[in-house]
């Protein structure tokens, strides 16, 4: 009974850390796009707040700090609950 508890736990613990590099490097990308995205907000953390979560589902952001939103259709046919948009 130990020695399978023993087992189970180093496998998820091995492949937990194998997962682990490939959920940050997603983040980093829409850290680094949505910086770029929202440097010149007038509300930064909102700006970074939505746009981190366009980017995560999307997989995309567009270049630029305004505009440009036909070279990513998902990130910018997204609507909030007031039909406006709701990605920056």
């Amino acid at each position: 009974m130990k020695l399978g508890l023993a087992t189970f736990l180093l496998v998820s613990l091995v492949l937990t850390s194998s997962l682990l590099p490939t959920a940050m490097a997603g983040s980093s990308f829409c850290d680094s796009k949505c910086g770029v995205r929202c440097s010149k907000a007038g509300v930064k953390d909102r700006c970074l707040k939505y746009c981190g979560i366009c980017c995560e589902e999307c997989k995309c952001v567009p270049s630029g700090t305004y505009g440009n939103k036909h070279e990513c259709p998902c990130y910018g046919s997204k609507k909030n609950s007031k039909g406006k948009p709701k990605c920056p």
